[in-house]
């Protein structure tokens, strides 16, 4: 797992061993980072159930101002400081820990949102729906979130909108974008 682009281009990132967590895939984020490549310089990322915190890591890398990571696991939370130490990006991320759903609640804004729980859990469903609650999302910001492919998300209240979903095998990402006050 290498960081694709940026400052920290092929830094290679370390990884959690066992399959409690499971990463996104080299060609899925890729594909993800493609789709927003015009939207990251100089915005704020929220990396929830941030894993080995490689998303956000990347957004760093290619330009966003910062990141929050927010992860439970301790070991998981170890690997991010590494990880990004390892890139030389500590000093635009804050790596939080505790459980993603009750951070949703502190009401910071965000412009970039990655979201990508464990698949087999409804904390993609819960999240999506505070996130629109909570109105976390700047205007005109976007949350990516990452499922199985053949899950189903939920269409979320104005001024949220599902933008688009892309499939890559057993992967989907959806695309959510908030609207501004001229939409």
């Amino acid at each position: 797992m290498r960081v694709i682009t940026g400052s920290a281009r092929g830094r290679r990132l370390k990884e959690l061993e066992g399959m409690e967590t499971r990463p996104t895939t080299g060609k899925v984020k890729e594909s993800l980072f493609s789709i927003i490549q015009f939207d990251i310089e100089g915005r704020r990322v929220l990396d929830l159930f941030a894993g080995t915190g490689q998303l956000g890591i990347e957004a760093l890398s290619r330009g966003a101002a910062s990141a929050v990571f927010v992860e439970k696991r301790s070991d998981a939370l170890r690997l991010i400081r590494e990880n990004l130490k390892t890139c030389d990006l500590e000093d635009r991320a804050t790596v939080k820990s505790g459980d993603g759903l009750a951070y949703l609640k502190s009401g910071e804004k965000f412009d970039i949102i990655f979201l990508d729980p464990p698949y087999d859990s409804d904390l993609l469903e819960k999240s999506l729906e505070q996130i629109a609650a909570f109105d976390i999302c700047r205007e005109h910001g976007m949350i990516l979130a990452e499922s199985a492919a053949d899950k189903v998300l939920p269409p979320l209240a104005a001024p949220y909108k599902i933008y688009r979903e892309y499939r890559y095998g057993k992967i989907k990402l959806t695309v959510y974008h908030r609207g501004g006050k001229e939409d």
